[in-house]
């Protein structure tokens, strides 16, 4: 069987496994070896080598460098992935984050439910994002542990909320923020596209090729970006008041007191009046509905960091297009759920 290799030479080990008769059944059964791998051929460390190579690297990569087929390496890394996730045990979460991918096109969904506090994905399942799907997360969780949940952050998304709402009834349900800005974001990208239709000739160019200048945060804009969006918002008074609306409703996640920020958004809705955009007063309504969701935040025992399974999906999206996307689904869910885990 091969093991690790001493510099650039491949080092195989030639042993001797005994077969024993079994006295009870009379069988005969092989010697288990516990520093080889679940594949006979390959010891235990090489495979732990080839699932660390694989973290870094594409299979075909790592295929490549120790000279094996591809369908092999693949193999010693999902034995890696599930010994990681068997060191790490049965989780039992306290505050959970729930988001779901596109593994595919077509509109083909799966969940992604996340530990919070210890910052790991915990499940990957499901066959779309419907309530029943979510249902699934609950009962591989168990009632017991499904009821130590304390706090669930999510979109807006209604099946989500209802299946947590059933199953978990006395979590705390938190809406993630930065779905809330987008919603927000899509409000003022609305006002500048019913500006650019009604404005003629010469007015269009400040408007023109700016969505993503007006989109950004002014803290992360280059110094030409800056100009770009301080002539833009000079030229069009409806957008230099969206743009305004926009940056001020962050404040919204400041506060500490529920009361307090209840007051901050009857101000802000309040500005709205007589400013004429419809997008924003769809956007208020939205607020209004899903105010409990959004309140939520302003406890102190809810303060938890909402920007992770923002950032897990931008791993899991590196994760798919450094792998010009992952056919095999089981493959995928092991990538995803030992993302954020130690070494072995």
């Amino acid at each position: 069987m091969r093991d690790l290799s001493c510099g650039d030479t491949r080092v195989y080990l030639e042993i001797e496994i005994r077969r024993v008769r079994c006295r009870s059944c009379g069988k005969v059964k092989r010697e288990r070896l516990d520093f080889l791998a679940s594949n006979p051929l390959y010891t235990q460390r090489f495979a732990w080598f080839i699932g660390r190579r694989c973290q870094a690297s594409t299979v075909q990569d790592v295929a490549k460098e120790v000279h094996l087929d591809w369908h092999t390496v693949k193999e010693l890394d999902k034995q890696y992935m599930a010994a990681q996730l068997r060191r790490a045990g049965r989780p039992a979460p306290k505050a959970i984050g729930i988001d779901e991918i596109s593994i595919r096109k077509g509109h083909t969904y799966r969940i992604v439910v996340s530990d919070l506090i210890r910052g790991r994905p915990i499940w990957f399942g499901g066959e779309d994002r419907s309530e029943a799907s979510m249902q699934q997360f609950y009962d591989w969780l168990g009632e017991k542990k499904a009821k130590g949940i304390r706090l669930a952050v999510m979109d807006m998304w209604k099946p989500f909320r209802n299946a947590t709402n059933n199953r978990a009834p006395q979590a705390a349900i938190l809406f993630d923020k930065f779905h809330v800005m987008r919603h927000l974001n899509a409000a003022l990208d609305k006002v500048r596209k019913s500006e650019y239709a009604r404005r003629q000739g010469k007015d269009r160019r400040y408007i023109k090729g700016q969505k993503y200048v007006l989109l950004t945060r002014q803290e992360n804009l280059t110094l030409d970006g800056r100009k770009s969006l301080k002539t833009l918002l000079a030229a069009n008074r409806r957008i230099n008041t969206a743009y305004l609306l926009k940056e001020s409703f962050s404040q919204l996640w400041n506060y500490e007191r529920e009361g307090w920020a209840r007051r901050f958004f009857e101000n802000w809705k309040t500005s709205l009046k007589w400013q004429r955009l419809k997008p924003y007063e769809k956007f208020a309504e939205m607020i209004e509905r899903h105010w409990d969701g959004i309140a939520a935040y302003c406890r102190p025992e809810n303060k938890v960091s909402l920007g992770f399974v923002e950032g897990l999906n931008n791993k899991i999206r590196v994760i798919q297009r450094r792998a010009y996307g992952l056919r095999d689904e089981e493959y995928l869910r092991l990538k995803i759920l030992t993302s954020m885990l130690p070494e072995i």
